[in-house]
C-alpha cells in the first residue's frame, strides 16, 4: 500500500482500512498546478484560450514532463513488486499514471475520467508484464451509486 502524503488520499487510505500499512510516496502528490492554483479550467481558458492540463503543465509548476517522470517512478516501483499494490492519490496524477502503465503519452491523460472515490486496477493481459492493460477503470460501484 502507498499514498500520497497529501490529506485527502491519506484520509482516504484510513477510511478503506489501510493507513496503518501504507507508505507515504512523494511521487504520488498531485500534479502541482503552479500559478494555476485554484482556478477552474474555464478561468484559465479565459486567458489561455485552448489551454490542456495534459499537453501544457502550469506555469510555476509541473510540466507534463515532470509529472511523466514522477509517474514513471511510480511505474517502475509497481512493476518490481510481484504483489497486488494499492495506491491512494489524485485524479490528475492517477491519470497520469494510467498512461505511463501504458506507455502512452502524458497528453492521452485527457481521456481518462477519473471520478472522486473511484477504482481503478492496472494490470497485464494474460499476466505477460510486456503488455500491460487497464483491468477497469473509474469504477464507482463501491459508492452505492
Amino acid at each position: 500500500m502507498c499514498t500520497s502524503p497529501l490529506q485527502r488520499a491519506r484520509r482516504t487510505c484510513e477510511l478503506a482500512g489501510f493507513g496503518a500499512v501504507a507508505q507515504v510516496d512523494d511521487n504520488l502528490v498531485e500534479w502541482n498546478y503552479g500559478e494555476y492554483e485554484g482556478l477552474r479550467t474555464e478561468e484559465i481558458r479565459a486567458k489561455r484560450p485552448g489551454w490542456q492540463l495534459f499537453c501544457d503543465g502550469c506555469p510555476g509548476g509541473e510540466t507534463p514532463a515532470q509529472i511523466a517522470e514522477r509517474a514513471d517512478r511510480t511505474v517502475v516501483r509497481l512493476r518490481e513488486n510481484n504483489g497486488k499494490v494499492l495506491v491512494f492519490s489524485s485524479a490528475h496524477f492517477l491519470r497520469v499514471l494510467a498512461v505511463r502503465w501504458l506507455g502512452l503519452d502524458v497528453s492521452f491523460g485527457r481521456f481518462f475520467l477519473l471520478r472522486t472515490a473511484s477504482l481503478s486496477a492496472l494490470g497485464h493481459e494474460e499476466g505477460d508484464v510486456a503488455r500491460p492493460v487497464l483491468d477497469f477503470w473509474d469504477d464507482t460501484g463501491c459508492l452505492g451509486e
